[in-house]
């Protein structure tokens, strides 16, 4: 039985249209003109307890949007939305408590107090036994490594620290489902495998549903066994990343790094203007419907010595536009049909 169920969800904001010309100001305010904006737009989907989906797409896509009205901070304009058989808006209190969440660029810590006193205060606000309260803190404490800086106030902390202390924060009274929107940004690599390790480790254990907005393929890749695509308010994919990247990412970064440097006109030569050249690092973009990153990098072996590779994916935002115009392709030469 689907845990999360989303029907035809539906929300318009309405927006003032300005006048341009002489008077135009004195005209808006006697006689405003209004037009409804769709920011999400008939979206439906379900969720079974236990998964962990990434939910993603451009900004002003509509993401932020459908989580407010999943945690019960806005009203649907029409169509539906049920968690765990409760709807979000009409019982915020018992929806709250079944939720955490948390965001990469906000924070719930109390800034002038040491993170253990934001923890004290989440457990009286959550009524969280003494037990539960302590074993989740040395649990924490084990995965994330938050005793080096649980005495420390917020203010002093990093932000990778910060951000592993929002996880702890947003965990503490074992919510069903948690929120977690860009959890990873501005981390070094060390603290996103850490929290990257924590979220699957509660998943596992708790069988924790998690609903992931990120623009970090690296943190699809590793956690989310299925991604959702919203784009100008409407869903446009549900199903595999891999399928996602296969069939709609055009084209690799290669960076490869080699002993000593080649003539540009060799590069040019093989590469044309899809190379950048930057001393000993060489980048080149490759067109996966031409050649392989593997091609591009054995010739670079075969003339030069090579000391490093990297590639790099297409980002996801690149991703959503090729899959977009794809569809608006579509639906241009279906009406020329019908025409």
């Amino acid at each position: 039985m689907s845990y999360i169920k989303v029907d035809s969800l539906t929300k318009q904001f309405k927006s003032q249209i300005r006048r341009t010309g002489s008077m135009s100001a004195f005209k808006d305010f006697i006689a405003p003109r209004h037009e409804l904006k769709d920011a999400v737009k008939d979206v439906s989907f379900t969720i079974d307890k236990g998964e962990i989906v990434g939910y993603i797409g451009p900004n002003g896509a509509g993401k932020s949007t459908t989580i407010k009205m999943m945690v019960g901070i806005l009203v649907p304009t029409s169509g539906s939305v049920e968690i765990g058989g409760i709807v979000p808006y009409e019982n915020r209190l018992a929806n709250s408590r079944k939720i955490g969440v948390v965001f990469g660029q906000r924070t719930q810590l109390w800034w002038d107090i040491p993170v253990i006193e934001t923890f004290k205060l989440m457990q009286y606000i959550y009524d969280i036994p003494d037990r539960q309260f302590e074993t989740n803190i040395r649990q924490f404490a084990d995965i994330l490594g938050i005793d080096e800086f649980v005495n420390t106030p917020v203010r002093q902390l990093s932000l990778g620290q910060r951000m592993r202390a929002d996880l702890c924060a947003a965990l503490l009274h074992n919510p069903e489902i948690v929120y977690l929107d860009e959890p990873t940004i501005g981390l070094d690599v060390d603290v996103k495998e850490r929290v990257r390790g924590f979220i699957k480790e509660i998943n596992r254990t708790r069988e924790t549903t998690v609903i992931l907005t990120t623009h970090d393929t690296a943190d699809l890749d590793k956690l989310c066994s299925r991604v959702m695509v919203i784009d100008r308010g409407s869903m446009m994919y549900d199903g595999e990343l891999s399928y996602l990247k296969r069939n709609y990412s055009s084209h690799e970064i290669v960076t490869v790094e080699i002993e000593s440097e080649l003539p540009e006109r060799m590069l040019r030569a093989r590469f044309g203007s899809a190379v950048t050249l930057d001393g000993r690092l060489c980048h080149v973009r490759v067109d996966r419907e031409r050649e392989s990153s593997a091609d591009c990098i054995a010739w670079f072996i075969h003339n030069s010595r090579v000391l490093d590779v990297k590639i790099r994916e297409t980002d996801i935002d690149e991703v959503i536009r090729n899959m977009y115009g794809t569809f608006k392709n579509a639906e241009r030469e279906s009406e020329a049909e019908a025409q």
